[in-house]
């Protein structure tokens, strides 16, 4: 009886593990849709990367990228669907789903809105720009974030912490470049080619307001993103909050 607790734990973390590394497949197999091969696909090799440092196997790996891309008979039959909504406090959101059964997903997720209370559906886009997105770090914390942007070519340039994103390594130099949608892989080399290890290069929405949050409202939004978070067919997340 007195050791149950620990047969719970080892459950709960390869559940976590098998839904991290189906998310890993996910990524991989939709940027192999872009190429098969890594060095002429920047996102492609972002998420490579990630999925490596996860242990997630080689052979998961292959199968995922053959999937994507078609190669030796793989097949990717996921379908893209965006949901535009608020979470409560009215921060604007865009959920991106993949989902091998629209009949399936689409409920469940109309259901999360329903069920966060404050959260609901509605048309937002307008509040948002969809732009190029690389992220990335440099292991020298004093790294020139905005000369690194100009001469790579993006257009604006944020500090990036390990707060904001874990992998991020604490003491680094790390930064979100925002490109033109069809500079997103350009950016990339050009910042892996001068020292910078890219962890994410993707197309995606940046809100062009944040509304105000106190403590309190913070954490209630924080709760219904991760509900919606925890699906397993959501891809990304994309909200006007700080």
């Amino acid at each position: 009886m007195g050791r149950q607790w620990l047969h719970a734990k080892r459950e709960v973390a390869s559940l976590k593990k098998s839904k991290t590394t189906s998310k890993f497949v996910r990524e991989i197999t939709l940027a192999a849709r872009l190429g098969a091969d890594p060095t002429l696909n920047s996102r492609l090799a972002a998420a490579l990367e990630r999925a490596r440092k996860e242990s997630v196997s080689r052979d998961i790996i292959e199968r995922a990228v053959q999937k994507g891309s078609g190669t030796e008979g793989g097949k990717d039959s996921l379908e893209h669907m965006v949901f535009e909504g608020y979470a409560p406090h009215k921060v604007p959101l865009i959920l991106e789903v993949y989902t091998d059964n629209h009949n399936r997903t689409a409920p469940e997720i109309r259901f999360l809105f329903k069920a966060g209370h404050l959260g609901a559906s509605g048309s937002n886009r307008f509040l948002f720009e969809q732009v190029g997105i690389v992220e990335g770090h440099h292991p020298e914390s004093a790294k020139d974030r905005e000369e690194a942007g100009i001469e790579a070519g993006a257009n604006e340039v944020e500090a990036l912490s390990h707060e904001q994103n874990d992998e991020i390594p604490a003491g680094s130099c790390g930064a979100r470049f925002l490109t033109e949608r069809s500079a997103v892989h350009s950016v990339a080399q050009w910042l892996k080619a001068n020292g910078w290890t890219v962890v994410t290069s993707e197309l995606g929405y940046v809100p062009k307001n944040y509304p105000e949050l106190g403590d309190e409202s913070r954490a209630e939004v924080g709760t219904f993103l991760q509900s919606l978070e925890d699906h397993d067919d959501v891809h990304r997340i994309w909200a006007a909050v700080r």
